[in-house]
């Protein structure tokens, strides 16, 4: 399936000043980027960092004199996803999960689940399928938590989100890791560009890792799960900021395009209560 991503970011700009922007499309065995462009105007040289365990792409931009910045990113991306059945799956023991994935299991910044864990045994405690349970997570999620704009900040956590009820898909994300967590399931956050999200604008889901793979759960079901293009992945939103700041700098505008490239049709998937059909980015 192939995306055609764009976004356009326009900063205030001090002197000796520094952004480290995580806008590009991920590179990864699964998702390909076929051609892309970076426009900084006026003209400064980008560096591109890719993080030590390759889950993001950093454009790193030193300004020195003050300077009013526009910034163009756009891309073409071809992804593609399979189902996996979840219906007799069990949950991975502890003591069998592999090294790199089992920091997806501890405490983070934003995902206190450590504070969480007699809630979700209490909400969920019951279901012995990992699918079941994940799905049970995200459903609650979505039905105990107002999605309101501008009722957050960057300080708000999980635990913040249990308790006020209200949140961004930011939020959403966050509270979906820590009851995994929680529940002894590996989660991570996944930041990217999403088809048919309106208003336009980055998103936030995750991924719980589950049967081998990360599988995406979205608890704000805004956006059909096969219409991502995934920018970062991380332990929650401080390992995946879209732009990180150093300096005297002021962000005056956001424009973020997600479409089907030329050609390609779509069939949006979203999960069902009674089928345990779960996607994966291969």
């Amino acid at each position: 399936m192939k995306f055609n991503v764009s976004t356009n970011l326009q900063y205030d700009v001090g002197p000796i000043s520094t952004l480290v922007l995580n806008i590009h499309a991920l590179r990864t065995l699964h998702q390909t980027v076929l051609n892309e462009s970076l426009i900084i105007d006026p003209y400064l040289k980008a560096e591109e960092i890719t993080s030590v365990n390759s889950e993001s792409r950093f454009a790193r931009i030193e300004v020195t004199e003050a300077a009013s910045l526009h910034i163009a990113y756009s891309a073409t991306v071809d992804n593609c996803y399979k189902t996996v059945d979840g219906t007799n799956k069990q949950e991975a023991p502890v003591a069998h999960l592999d090294s790199a994935v089992l920091p997806y299991l501890y405490p983070s910044r934003y995902c206190q689940s450590d504070k969480l864990y007699r809630l979700a045994n209490n909400l969920f405690g019951q279901y012995q399928n990992p699918f079941e349970k994940v799905m049970a997570i995200t459903d609650w999620i979505y039905q105990r938590v107002e999605y309101l704009s501008g009722s957050t900040n960057s300080q708000t956590s999980a635990f913040d989100t249990v308790t006020e009820q209200a949140g961004v898909c930011r939020d959403f994300a966050h509270l979906g890791i820590a009851l995994c967590r929680a529940s002894t399931i590996p989660a991570r956050y996944f930041t990217g560009y999403s088809y048919k999200l309106n208003p336009p604008d980055f998103h936030a889901c995750f991924e719980a890792y589950l049967g081998g793979e990360w599988v995406l759960f979205d608890a704000t079901k805004l956006v059909p799960l096969n219409g991502l293009v995934k920018i970062a992945t991380g332990r929650d939103a401080a390992d995946t900021a879209i732009a990180n700041l150093f300096g005297n700098i002021n962000c005056k505008y956001i424009q973020v395009d997600c479409q089907l490239a030329e050609g390609e049709s779509f069939e949006p998937l979203y999960y069902q209560p009674d089928n345990l059909q779960f996607i994966y980015y291969m």
